[in-house]
C-alpha cells in the first residue's frame, strides 16, 4: 500500500480547475517537499466537512481528487507558493496516520459505466447556464458576454471534462460541489449539476426580489 499525500480544504475542487495554494503550516511544508521528490508531485485534496483546515482534527470527504504541482516558489522558512492543477477524480480507501501530514490509501475513480450523455443534454446545461447568469448581470445593468461559455474544442469533445468545466463556472455551495464530484456516472453529475443550477436560480431570484422591495 502507497500512502499518498492529502491536503483537505474547505473547498470541494474539481478536475480541471486550477489550484493556488500558499503554504506556511509546517505539516504541509513538509508535505510540500516531500511531493516536490516524487517523479509525480501530486497530492490529493479532499473536502472538509466538518472542522477547520488549519491544527487538525477534522472530519473530511472520501471523494476527491489529485492536484499536481505545475509551479512552485520556495520563501525559505517553510513558506511556499504553489500553482497546482486539479487532475483526476480519487476515492479514499483507508485513511491513515496524520504522521507527519495526512495521508491516505487511495484509488483512481474514473466516471462508472451509466447512460449516454449527449450534446444535446450538455446543451440544455448550458442553456440554463446562460438564463442564470444574463438574470443575474441584467439586474446589475450589465450585459452578459456571448462567449460566457465558451470552451476550448478539445474540452467541449469530451463530455465529462464539459461538465466539469460547466460545474466550476456555477456560483454554487460547497455542498453542491461536492456531489457533482461524488456522482458515480456522467449523467447522474448532469443530474446533479441541473439541481444545482435550479437551486441557485431560486436563489437568485429571490435576492433579486428583496433588493427591489428594499429589504
Amino acid at each position: 500500500m502507497t500512502a499518498q499525500p492529502m491536503f483537505p480544504l474547505q473547498s470541494a475542487l474539481l478536475p480541471g480547475e486550477p489550484l493556488p495554494l500558499r503554504i506556511f503550516e509546517p505539516r504541509y511544508s513538509q508535505l510540500v517537499r516531500d511531493c516536490l521528490e516524487m517523479t509525480d508531485p501530486a497530492f490529493g485534496v479532499v473536502l472538509i466537512t466538518r472542522g477547520l483546515e488549519v491544527g487538525g482534527g477534522d472530519v473530511r470527504g472520501d471523494v476527491g481528487a489529485l492536484a499536481r504541482i505545475t509551479e512552485y516558489a520556495d520563501h525559505g522558512m517553510g513558506q511556499y507558493q504553489l500553482g497546482t492543477v486539479i487532475g483526476e477524480r480519487i476515492r479514499v480507501r483507508e485513511w491513515l496516520d496524520d504522521d507527519p501530514y495526512p495521508r491516505a490509501d487511495i484509488e483512481p475513480w474514473p466516471d462508472e459505466p451509466g447512460p449516454p450523455v449527449t450534446h444535446e443534454r450538455i446543451g440544455e446545461i448550458v442553456d440554463a447556464m446562460l438564463a442564470l447568469f444574463e438574470r443575474i448581470v441584467s439586474a446589475r445593468g450589465a450585459r452578459l458576454r456571448p462567449d460566457a461559455l465558451a470552451v476550448e474544442p478539445e474540452v467541449a469533445d469530451d463530455p465529462s471534462r464539459h461538465i466539469y468545466v460547466l460545474a466550476s463556472r456555477v456560483p454554487m455551495g460547497q455542498a453542491d460541489r461536492y456531489a457533482v464530484l461524488a456522482a458515480p456516472t456522467l449523467a447522474e453529475r448532469v443530474d446533479v449539476l441541473a439541481d444545482a443550477i435550479e437551486t441557485v436560480s431560486a436563489m437568485v431570484e429571490f435576492q433579486i426580489a428583496s433588493d427591489e422591495n428594499g429589504e
